[in-house]
């Protein structure tokens, strides 16, 4: 018997026997138990077919999520580092380099249940309840503003849920429609007269540092989409505090823009903020908490912003903001400051 063959027999944890290499049948293990088919068989269909039984709300999840999901998420799934980001996106898919979410990309809701029940948290796959599941697809919902603060998910409304890009996606036919295109004998040797490099991959920071572009045909996008370097800054303002403050704000920038061209995501745009009131960006959801202080005058001041970027939740119980806030005076100073450089357009 093959080593390869002996292998999946141990990971099935079935009993093996070696037996010559023309035996037929092989006699390899049993049938599978109806209990260990079911413990695999757990896929969900796009139509919500094969749901579990179970329920999750998005303010459970949200504390299922900063405790088992936030250190390569982010706290409001945000992203980390390399790890993705679940949220935000919206209305960047046709941008160089698109952010691609489970608010802004995936068709099907059942694809983020279907792959967390699987496979997360990472390093220990498996150990979610499916009550924990629902919560945490709930938070990740909410924090698309895709749902309310106080929705449930349950296997009853889960296809209600409308995805933004659902119908962004075609069924491949490229078998039937371009199949016969592809008969044809590939070139193997001497098939380009020559090979020049168009593009470097700043976006994915592996192309070298300490090159020079070649401005000639260089043409790939800044790292960063957002226009902030070349904003107007007030004169009296240290340039080296603008300059810290724009490092805050990269923790930020997953959900905020700033800039000519910046668009609203999973927060609103943050240009004029300052000693603007609160609540007046066009075309954006804010939650009913900051709805109310809205409707009672709030402004953010230097002062409020300070407050609420210590702590938000502190400052305004039931935002949408997740993010847990900067526990640094010089942080908060640096990014104020950044933030009043970008005036209302």
């Amino acid at each position: 018997m093959s080593k390869y063959l002996k292998a999946i027999a141990l990971c099935l944890g079935v009993s093996v026997m070696a037996l010559p290499v023309d035996a037929a049948p092989y006699g390899l293990g049993r049938a599978a138990l109806p209990e260990e088919i079911a413990a695999w068989d757990i896929d969900v269909h796009p139509d919500g077919s094969d749901l579990p039984q179970g329920q999750g709300d998005a303010l459970t999840g949200e504390d299922i999520f900063t405790e088992k999901c936030a250190a390569c998420h982010g706290d409001f799934a945000e992203g980390r580092g390399n790890w993705p980001a679940l949220a935000g996106g919206q209305d960047t898919l046709a941008d160089a380099d698109p952010v691609k979410t489970v608010g802004s990309y995936w068709p099907h809701l059942s694809t983020s249940f279907d792959y967390i029940r699987r496979s997360m948290p990472y390093g220990d796959a498996g150990t979610l309840t499916v009550d924990e599941v629902y919560s945490i697809v709930a938070y990740i919902l909410y924090s698309n503003d895709l749902v309310d603060e106080d929705f449930v998910l349950t296997q009853d409304n889960f296809t209600s849920v409308e995805m933004p890009n659902a119908d962004g996606f075609i069924r491949d036919d490229r078998e039937t429609a371009e199949l016969a295109q592809w008969r044809a004998e590939p070139c193997m040797t001497d098939c380009k007269d020559g090979v020049e490099v168009t593009m470097r991959a700043l976006s994915l920071d592996v192309t070298p540092k300490d090159e020079v572009p070649d401005t000639a045909t260089d043409t790939a996008q800044p790292e960063t989409p957002v226009v902030a370097k070349d904003a107007p800054k007030e004169a009296s303002v240290d340039p080296e505090l603008l300059a810290d403050g724009e490092l805050v704000f990269r923790k930020c920038k997953a959900c905020h823009q700033l800039g000519e061209r910046a668009k609203n995501r999973a927060g609103p745009v943050l240009n004029g903020i300052v000693d603007a009131p609160a609540g007046q960006v066009d075309g954006f959801k804010y939650s009913r908490a900051l709805t109310a202080q809205a409707d009672e005058g709030l402004v953010w001041t230097p002062q409020t912003l300070d407050a609420f970027l210590t702590s938000p939740r502190g400052f305004m119980k039931g935002t949408k903001m997740g993010f847990a806030g900067l526990k640094s005076d010089a942080e908060i100073e640096a990014v104020i400051a950044y933030l009043k450089s970008f005036p209302a357009p």
